[in-house]
């Protein structure tokens, strides 16, 4: 699993004197072309017919300021109108904006971007879906937000508090009139498939898996008009850029990767590819392309992450530095700025991990041979009933949470309450504190069927929906291929590579 967040930030346009300077997520801004009378008419119209369909929570700060946070909802289009007088000075807030020139500059906007990936091998299974897709639904449906700072006419310093939303602990003082900061998310979900021929694979069933994957992320809710879908092998930046970053990392950094070892292990010297040895350069290539800086893994790949790490600082270090990149970069009409973001680890949300149900120990996998050890997202409820009936657990009565002496009976507690949102974990405590294993695994079975079943429907509706798969796919791709490509070109640049036209 692979998951990546990143942000970055850009000034719309330049203040000027046009009618209409520009639109962001509906957030129209004018400023320059109508006088003052003209404008506070339409404000006092605009009071008289308010509705209150903005979220919004004004603060006045210590000096005087008055600021708003303002959440976006997915609602852009509507034409909704909000003013409050603060001090004796009405402040309006709405869809279509006009803004006074000599007072409000142009927002700014601060994009975030969300970008992970399951392997296609096997079925999806419920760690899967509980570990990395649920969230990813969470991280799409999350409002785009406007923070905003407005004057207060008694604020005789006009000085304003600006609150930076991506670092709550930072903020700073300006003397300007107002500040208007967007924050949106853009989401990449992608079917890895180039990580999962790093281990010997069936081609009969690439294709299939590969599918299959990727309808189960729509079923389980990845809406195609909020993020974008694709599978990684279309977008061929991601096998073009993990050859160059395989070209300067040095041997010995992959030498240390655990996962290689465990694995190599397993599967024996002969079974062992390459491609599982420079599986860490193709993982950084992935959070690298998207200009990721924060990126949410599990413990299983946070030393992935470092190497990724270490190799933008080894990049930067050979081919970022010094007058004869900057021509390089004004040669081909790029900023001579890094190439790269350094990514950060996030902790992954709690209680996410899934473990096997034939050990408590073990995080549940595709590569397990044992069918028996997992709840995939398309077994039928006879198919569930079976594994939970046969699911490995002690022979104390009652069940408990986090006794390190009882690993089934923490993972099979924390299964049942991720597919039971609307309870909480001193509810289900009570429920189960008394409770023998015979009649605590059909209620378990029950409320997994319960929850599986909608996602399930989904997912052969969109299957049986022809066309419709390939074209979400066809256009996710094309969206990731303007961001990836664009880094690409700016790494070929810094290698010294001879660029085409078309570049």
């Amino acid at each position: 699993m692979l998951m990546l967040l990143s942000s970055y930030s850009r000034i719309s346009q330049k203040r000027g004197h046009l009618p209409i300077l520009g639109v962001v997520q509906g957030f129209s801004f004018y400023h320059g072309s109508m006088g003052r009378r003209t404008w506070h008419k339409e404000q006092q119209q605009q009071q008289q017919q308010q509705q209150h369909h903005l979220t919004h929570s004004p603060r006045l700060c210590s000096n005087g300021v008055v600021r708003r946070s303002i959440s976006w909802s997915t609602r852009r289009n509507s034409q909704t109108q909000d003013a409050e007088m603060t001090n004796g000075a009405a402040v309006t807030t709405t869809t279509e904006s006009k803004t006074d020139a000599d007072n409000i500059p142009l927002p700014k906007i601060k994009i975030r971007r969300v970008l992970s990936g399951v392997q296609p091998t096997g079925s999806l299974h419920l760690g899967n879906y509980l570990g990395a897709i649920r969230q990813w639904v969470e991280f799409q449906n999350e409002a785009d937000e406007i923070v905003q700072v407005v004057q207060d006419t008694n604020n005789k310093n006009n000085n304003y508090e600006i609150e930076n939303d991506l670092d709550s602990s930072s903020t700073t003082t300006t003397t300007a009139a107002a500040a208007t900061t967007m924050i949106k998310t853009e989401n990449f979900f992608c079917v890895v498939d180039l990580h999962a021929i790093t281990m010997p694979h069936d081609p009969q069933s690439l294709a299939e898996s590969t599918l299959s994957s990727a309808a189960l992320y729509l079923a389980a809710g990845i809406d195609p008009n909020k993020s974008k879908v694709f599978v990684q092998s279309h977008v061929p930046a991601h096998s073009e850029l993990a050859w160059l970053l395989n070209c300067i990392t040095p041997m010995n950094w992959l030498e240390r990767m655990i996962q290689f070892k465990d694995k190599a292990k397993k599967q024996g010297a002969e079974a062992v590819g390459v491609g599982l040895f420079t599986y860490p350069s193709l993982m950084a290539a992935d959070i690298l392309l998207y200009q990721a800086d924060r990126v949410p893994v599990g413990e299983d790949q946070r030393q992935h992450l470092e190497l990724a790490r270490d190799t933008v600082r080894r990049f930067h270090d050979l081919f970022c530095k010094g007058n004869a990149y900057k021509k390089r970069c004004k040669q081909t009409g790029i900023p001579s700025r890094p190439v790269f973001v350094e990514p950060d680890a996030m902790i992954v949300k709690e209680g996410a991990r899934v473990m096997s149900l034939t050990d408590g120990t073990s995080k549940m996998s595709k590569s397990d041979p044992n069918d028996n050890s997992r709840i995939n997202l398309l077994d039928p409820p006879d198919v569930i009933r079976k594994k939970i009936k046969s699911c490995k657990t002690d022979s104390v009565v009652g069940l408990e949470w986090d006794n390190p002496e009882r690993p089934e009976s923490t993972n099979l507690l924390n299964i049942y309450l991720a597919v039971q949102p609307h309870r909480t974990r001193s509810d289900i405590e009570q429920e189960v504190k008394d409770m023998t294993w015979g009649d605590f695994k059909p209620k378990l079975a029950d409320a997994l069927i319960a929850h599986l079943e909608p996602i399930q429907n989904r997912y052969y509706a969109v299957r049986k929906e022809e066309g419709y798969l390939a074209q979400v796919l066809e256009d996710g791709a094309n969206a990731a291929r303007q961001v990836a490509d664009q880094t690409l070109h700016a790494a070929r640049v810094a290698m010294g590579f001879a660029t085409s036209s078309k570049s």
